[in-house]
Order: C-alpha cells, then sequence, then structure tokens
C-alpha cells in the first residue's frame, strides 16, 4: 500500500507491513507533526476482513472521505484519511502490467452498479447495465471545485466493464484505487475517485463463484465400536451371562 500527501511536497510512504502506527511521536511508523496528530493517534492493520483502521483512546476526531470516525472503520485503496490539517490518500501499488479483465455475461450486468459513498452523489446507486456517463453531456452532473469541469464513461465492451476519461481538470485527476488513470478496466470492489467525489463498483455479478470443497468421507464403522475398545462388547456380554447364571442358581436352591 503506498500513501500519498496531496497538495504537500511530503514524499510518499510505502508500507507493507500488518500493522501501522500513525501520530506524532517518534516510535511510530508515520510520524505527522505535533500540531496534526495526538503521539499515538490511529492504528491501521490488515487482516481477514481487509484494511482496518482504528482511533486509539484520547485521539482526536479523524474523517475517512469527509466522514468521522469515532472509534473503526473498514478502508479501501482510493480513500482520502484526514488527521488535522494533514490529507493522506490511500493508493494501491502501481501494477506493472494491465490487470487481467473479469468478463462477464449478459446476465451478470444487471447486478453491476455504481455506488456513491462519498460526495454530492453520496448514497445514491447508479445503473451500468448499459453505459453510464457523469459530467458534461451525462445523466448525472460531476461538480468539482471552482467551477471546473470533467466527465467520464462507463460502458461495456466484449464483455468486460470500462472506464474513459472524457474532457478534464488538470488540477482533479481521475484515480481508481487511489491511482492515477485516463482509461481502465474496473473490477468488482474498486474505487473511483474525482476531487470529493467517491464510486465504488459492487459487482456481485463478476466475483468468481467460491470453490466449494467436499470434506472427505467418514470411514464406516460398526455401532459398537462407538461404546468403546474391541473386546469391551464381549466382556459386558459375559459378565451379564453368569449374572444371569448366578440368579438362576440361587432361585433353584430357594425352591
Amino acid at each position: 500500500m503506498r500513501i500519498e500527501f496531496p497538495h504537500s511536497a511530503r514524499e510518499d510512504f510505502h508500507w507493507k507491513q500488518g500493522v501501522l502506527s500513525v501520530g506524532s511521536a517518534p516510535d511510530n511508523d508515520l510520524v505527522l507533526a505535533a500540531h496534526q496528530a495526538h503521539a499515538h493517534h490511529l492504528r491501521i492493520q490488515q487482516d481477514r476482513r481487509g484494511i482496518v483502521l482504528h482511533l486509539l483512546p484520547g485521539a482526536g476526531r479523524i474523517y475517512v472521505n469527509a466522514r468521522p470516525v469515532r472509534e473503526r472503520t473498514l478502508l479501501r485503496a482510493g480513500d482520502i484519511l484526514s488527521v488535522g490539517d494533514c490529507r493522506m490518500l490511500l493508493c494501491a501499488d502501481e501494477p506493472t502490467m494491465p490487470r487481467a479483465p473479469i468478463p462477464v455475461s449478459e446476465q451478470g450486468r444487471c447486478t453491476v452498479a455504481l455506488r456513491a459513498v462519498a460526495g454530492p452523489l453520496s448514497g445514491r446507486v447508479l445503473s451500468l447495465q448499459d453505459t453510464l456517463t457523469l459530467g458534461a453531456m451525462g445523466r448525472y452532473p460531476l461538480e468539482l471545485p471552482q467551477g471546473e469541469n470533467a466527465a467520464l464513461r462507463i460502458f461495456w465492451r466484449d464483455g468486460q466493464l470500462l472506464l474513459e476519461l472524457g474532457p478534464s481538470s488538470p488540477r482533479y485527476p481521475l484515480c481508481v484505487n487511489g491511482v492515477e488513470v485516463q482509461q481502465a478496466t474496473l473490477q468488482p470492489g474498486d474505487q473511483l475517485g474525482i476531487a470529493m467525489h467517491r464510486f465504488v463498483v459492487d459487482a456481485p455479478g463478476m466475483e468468481l463463484e467460491p470453490e466449494i470443497v467436499m470434506p472427505p468421507a467418514a470411514p464406516e464403522h460398526l455401532p459398537e465400536e462407538d461404546a468403546g475398545p474391541r473386546g469391551e462388547v464381549w466382556w459386558l456380554i459375559v459378565t451379564a451371562a453368569a449374572l444371569a447364571l448366578g440368579i438362576a442358581l440361587v432361585l433353584l436352591v430357594r425352591f
């Protein structure tokens, strides 16, 4: 994972360890200025759920995509994390080669949508069954600060979901998972970001079906094997027969 500092001269920060500590104390992995963060402000760790941010006790409020975080939240590449006046963009490592496309059937297209998670369209779910244009000449506006204009189009070609940038603003580039692009092949979970806008590709129809692994069949065994070790059942039978014989002899002597 890579962390950029937009509109700052600070160099990118690369991290691969499982846990990343952030704060103003020198023993943190990522050290911020004292006026930006508490000594130990937050912790980011990767586990089976994904990338999880934990706000440490006593730390001030932080924001992810302009939304306040009070205790913890899940992060994804493309999120903007604000700690004081420090803004950090979480970026995927730039790929050395294009990602393999994921083809999807005609039936699977109806399950694909663009979910707005930040910006003026936040909370809207935009269908991607055919084509979708945002911005100039599009169905949905793409408002940018200072009156800047931009447009992007998402469409299907040969069963693949493609992204193409139209008229753009040099101040507000289009990013996929935090990496600047002009065009890209989209996959489930990708996050598109431009200025304050954030969109996530929800595409269950494009996700691979999990492989079902059947457990090995249990070996067949006789019911009496569950009662104990071999020979234990015969010992019980002999004991019962001896008791029955003894009781019969007692009754015979008495009568």
